[in-house]
């Protein structure tokens, strides 16, 4: 069983850096691809980015070039820098284990995700 959970959230001026983290546990774990989600109000949850086992990455085209995602398996830590935020970045950020057919399929349960708001 897979366990996620979310950290880093806060409150940020437009233009301003943030980090988020997401934890894991459970068997197998480092061994999974893992992807950041983010509902923003009054929108669906949508897919930010992706990382796989060996540290390949793909992005949302609203993010690339201002998100990074990076990972410490040994750690069992998935991070997501976000630089250059912008108003609309604001949200509620979540990790989960992507399905390889489907990155806005989920194999795990959700967490209770980390909260962005980011400041005009």
């Amino acid at each position: 069983q897979v366990q996620l959970v979310e950290s880093g959230g806060g409150l940020v001026q437009a233009g301003g850096s943030l980090r988020l983290s997401c934890t894991a546990s459970g068997s197998g774990v480092s061994g999974n691809a893992i992807a950041w989600y983010r509902q923003i109000p009054g929108k669906q949850r949508e897919f930010v980015a992706r990382i796989s086992r060996d540290g390949s990455a793909n992005y949302a085209d609203s993010v690339i070039d201002r998100f990074t995602i990076s990972r410490d398996n040994a750690k069992k830590v998935v991070f997501l820098q976000m630089s250059s935020l912008k108003p609309e970045d604001t949200a509620v950020y979540y990790c989960n284990v992507p399905a390889s057919w489907n990155w806005g399929q989920p194999l795990a349960s959700w967490g209770p995700g980390t909260q962005v708001i980011v400041s005009s």
